[in-house]
């Protein structure tokens, strides 16, 4: 991609965006369905002005390491740790019966048990992006169950590393490398979080506290090491969202935590614009002949089992 075919995909989606957005706020919708609407329209499957999305797919997938990166900020370790305590039950049991239920709908249309199988696993997740994204506009932000709700976002990540290592190995049959997989994922989250600490607590902190007046060193502390952890937990098997969300969280009881979640939201924000434009702009038209009945009864089930089923679960 040259320069100038950057700028002027960069003029298109911040211009478009700032329209979708206006109308958007006029008739009081999400400004997210603005920037996927946008990539329906203008992307390669649209009006196709904006063609090559694998560079801005990459970069907008900065805004999401950001995003995990200011929720950890936000949290304190102890109210985490009995956050997930007390989402681990409802995340399992919710699971088992969304992946049932994709499993059983897609057999019906008469996929491939390996395609069920997909299906299913998509159901059983919530998007973490769409929920934390909207989590501070609501009410539940710093409360009981908006809580609940991370815990169990988070724990859906976990879950989906390990479905993805089962499903990519059952398709290739290899069952050994299957079993490496999960025991490394496994090992490597403590030993991340604990690397983590050490190096906050003998490093980190030290460099904050002799040189926390150059509010630009900060800053560039701050997103180095949001990304340097992110990478790590990468090359470890891990997602980069954990690792950020890891790296917000072992600093969000230093003095400046505040001063870096502030100064990081526009920056957050400029990338989560190309992410969701990407995901819009992925989006293929074409082929919504295929799939509509069963993405019908899908999303019917969604919008309608899953209140049920954590109402009752987190009753019980």
């Amino acid at each position: 991609m040259e320069l100038s075919s950057v700028t002027f995909s960069f003029f298109l989606i911040f211009t478009g965006a700032a329209i979708f957005a206006s109308v958007a706020l006029y008739t009081r919708q999400p400004l997210i369905i603005a920037y996927i609407a946008l990539g329906v329209c203008i992307g390669p499957y649209g009006l196709s002005l904006v063609t090559d999305l694998n560079l801005l797919s990459d970069i907008g997938h900065i805004g999401i390491i950001f995003l995990l990166f200011l929720l950890g900020l936000d949290m304190q370790p102890q109210a985490l740790w009995a956050t997930l305590r007390k989402s681990t039950v409802v995340a399992m049991f919710s699971s088992a019966i969304f992946l049932g239920t994709g499993f059983a709908v897609a057999s019906l249309f008469g996929y491939t048990t390996m395609d069920s199988l997909i299906v299913g696993a998509a159901m059983m997740f919530s998007s973490t992006i769409i929920g934390i994204k909207l989590l501070p506009t609501t009410v539940l932000h710093h409360r009981h169950i908006g809580e609940l709700m991370i815990g169990l976002l988070l724990l859906q990540d976990l879950l989906a590393i390990i479905v993805l290592m089962i499903l990519l190995n059952a398709s290739s049959g290899s069952s050994d490398m299957m079993g490496k997989g999960l025991a490394l994922s496994l090992l490597s989250l403590p030993l991340l979080a604990g690397g983590a600490l050490l190096i906050v607590r003998y490093v980190l902190l030290p460099l904050i506290t002799r040189f926390d007046h150059f509010h630009e060193y900060i800053f560039l502390l701050a997103i180095g090491w949001c990304l340097g952890l992110a990478e790590a937990a990468n090359a470890l098997g891990l997602s980069e969202e954990i690792g950020a969300f890891i790296a917000g969280i072992t600093i969000a009881t230093s003095p400046i935590s505040q001063y870096i979640a502030v100064n990081l939201k526009p920056l957050r924000d400029f990338f989560l614009i190309l992410f969701f434009f990407s995901v819009g702009a992925q989006f293929n038209l074409a082929v919504l002949n295929q799939v509509l009945a069963p993405t019908l009864i899908l999303a019917a089930l969604v919008l309608g089992l899953k209140p049920v089923v954590y109402r009752f679960l987190l009753k019980g």
